[in-house]
């Protein structure tokens, strides 16, 4: 295999799994014609090679730096005055990143790190931009009278070492499109903060898992003080591996501080820093490091956001911080293996092989700490996972784990929020005990209102029970305190049947196929689409949607519906879903 230096840039269709879920035929007519009247034409003439196309993506080899950057910037340049005009859902716009370095030809074929760092810069460019490694910046910036941003060093996924990253200014200037937040979410009436993730500067991928669960406990404390309006994990994640404009941050989270920071994990040392930002003067109200042994994370963890609250809070009482910073287990790999299924829960919500690891990891845990509730709740909520999902055959064995797992949770986190929301909805949903599933998850949002599980999953269970109107509320309180979310899709969702039940047929429609939208393939968003469609009498829609349905589950039956639904209490509810579905054309 040959080798030699090169310029990669890599590019690939910013949303793309979006644009295609809401016009597939649409979609590839725009962008090959973008691609064959545009793209192509400008890296001819900036005598670049397509290695390989990805769908939705490209590869592209140059000689030189220089031509791969005018090349970039003379795309993005086109896109944006050729798509002015084009509506925003619509709309096809290219993320581009660019790396120098050796590669390994093979077959005509490109490989190595000169690839993988242009990949992943790709990743973390904006909608429209251009991300740079500091090797092409040298060779350009004398060259190029484009502006660029120094975003400092970022841990790249699978780079060994972090990158410094610089970011084509012009994306920010007239020529090149910016993409507005179209909506400004109010203030809440008391102090609100987002923990965003912190960067794994240890150089391991590997260890990001743990950065990530330092972030979610952090998180888990704060949202343990009532005075205080908390994002939800799930929005502040979608900022991951990402440049972060904190103005931005605040505009489309709606809170008023941020905190960021790192982690750098190097043998038995652990080094955290954090500082805390007002989103809307960019002040930095706080800043710390913490040091010492890995066994003490715990205590480094806790006097992180004791600074954290008392910067936000000053009249907090210190016997509530210490309460709030409490941890679940004083067992280092007990809570590394439950940092290790949590990001295998978070990594793959739908996929079966990491729900099973992720349950394996939480039973280790538990074998290490029995009397570790978290991982009792965890260990638990797989089984409610592979339940949403259509994985779980409902044996009397998983059941009886489901259930035995729910009520050692319990005992051992009885005043745990967090634990209580996991343990309901295990509990109403495997078990179908939707009277305790339903009390333990009341009992959780008593103690802190802002644990996004308990509300969202809240939401169902007060369908189950026949109580749209609450339903509604929890739902849309859950929306508020995670906008980003990645499971808003199932939220809305909720609405929908909601609205089907207090028979606004339209709106359950209308707030359903947008959803779709998102994720084309959600069979609970699929049903009560088809569902509402068919009883606001557009027929035509409804069986559309129902095709697709028994595309996806062709052994769903009208039959074998109840298995599929909820435990739903009131079982006109359940005739009603039926009938509706009868009328969509769902065989008998």
């Amino acid at each position: 295999m040959a080798r030699r230096l090169a310029a990669v840039l890599a590019a690939d269709v910013a949303g793309y799994s979006r644009l295609m879920g809401a016009d597939e035929e649409g979609t590839l007519t725009r962008l090959k014609s973008v691609r064959r009247n545009l793209v192509d034409p400008i890296i001819a003439s900036h005598r670049g090679r397509i290695v390989k196309t990805t769908g939705d993506g490209m590869l592209v080899e140059f000689a030189s730096v220089v031509d791969a950057m005018r090349c970039a910037i003379e795309v993005q340049e086109g896109m944006a005055g050729q798509d002015a005009a084009g509506l925003s859902h619509t709309r096809i716009e290219f993320r581009i990143g660019i790396h120098v370095g050796d590669i390994i030809i093979d077959d005509n074929d490109i490989f190595g790190d000169g690839v993988n760092i242009a990949a992943r810069l790709e990743g973390i460019a904006e909608p429209g931009g251009v991300c740079i490694s500091d090797d092409a910046y040298r060779q350009v910036r004398d060259r190029i009278k484009n502006v660029f941003d120094d975003k400092g060093e970022i841990a790249l996924k699978n780079i060994a070492r972090p990158v410094r990253v610089f970011e084509l200014a012009g994306v920010k200037q007239p020529g090149l499109k910016i993409v507005e937040p179209t909506n400004k979410l109010a203030l809440p009436d008391k102090p609100s903060i987002a923990v965003l993730p912190f960067q794994n500067m240890s150089g391991d991928p590997e260890q990001e898992y743990f950065a990530d669960g330092m972030v979610e406990d952090i998180i888990t404390a704060l949202s343990r003080f009532k005075s205080l309006f908390v994002i939800a994990r799930n929005s502040s994640f979608v900022y991951k591996g990402k440049l972060i404009d904190i103005e931005q941050v605040g505009r489309e989270l709606g809170v008023r501080y941020v905190l960021e920071g790192s982690v750098r994990k190097s043998a038995n040392r652990v080094r955290i820093t954090g500082q805390l930002i007002d989103t809307g003067t960019g002040a930095h109200h706080w800043a710390d490091r913490f040091e010492g042994d890995l066994a003490d994370i715990f205590d480094l963890q806790d006097r992180m956001t004791e600074n954290v609250v008392g910067a936000i809070v000053p009249a907090m009482e210190r016997a509530e911080i210490e309460r709030a910073t409490r941890k679940p287990t004083d067992n280092l790999d007990a809570y590394t293996l439950f940092l290790r299924g949590q990001a295998k829960l978070y990594q793959q919500l739908a996929d079966r092989e990491a729900n099973r690891e992720a349950l394996r990891l939480f039973k280790r845990a538990i074998e290490l700490d029995p009397d570790y509730a978290s991982a009792f709740a965890r260990a638990a909520s797989c089984y409610a996972f592979a339940k949403t999902n259509g994985w779980l055959a409902e044996t009397e064995d998983e059941i009886s784990d489901a259930s035995r797992l729910v009520h050692r949770a319990v005992e051992l986190g009885k005043h745990d929020a967090n634990v209580l929301a996991e343990c309901g909805w295990t509990l109403s949903l495997v078990v179908r005990d939707l009277d305790g599933g339903s009390a333990l998850i009341d009992r959780s949002i008593a103690l802190n209102p802002n644990v996004i599980e308990a509300l969202n999953w809240g939401g169902w269970t007060k369908l189950w029970l026949g109580e749209p109107e609450e339903a509604v509320q929890r739902f849309t309180r859950a929306l508020r305190l995670s906008p980003l979310d990645p499971w808003a899709v199932r939220m809305r969702i909720g609405i929908a049947h909601a609205y089907f039940f207090l028979e606004r047929y339209e709106q359950a429609a209308s707030l359903a196929v947008g959803a779709l939208r998102e994720t084309p393939d959600y069979q609970a968003g699929l049903r009560i689409a088809a569902a509402s469609n068919a009883m606001a009498g557009n027929g035509e829609q409804a069986r559309k949607l129902v095709i697709r349905l028994q595309d996806l589950n062709p052994v769903l039956r009208l039959s074998k519906l109840k298995s599929v639904l909820g435990p739903y209490r009131h079982v006109e509810h359940v005739h009603r879903y039926e009938e509706a579905l009868r009328a969509a054309g769902l065989a008998e």
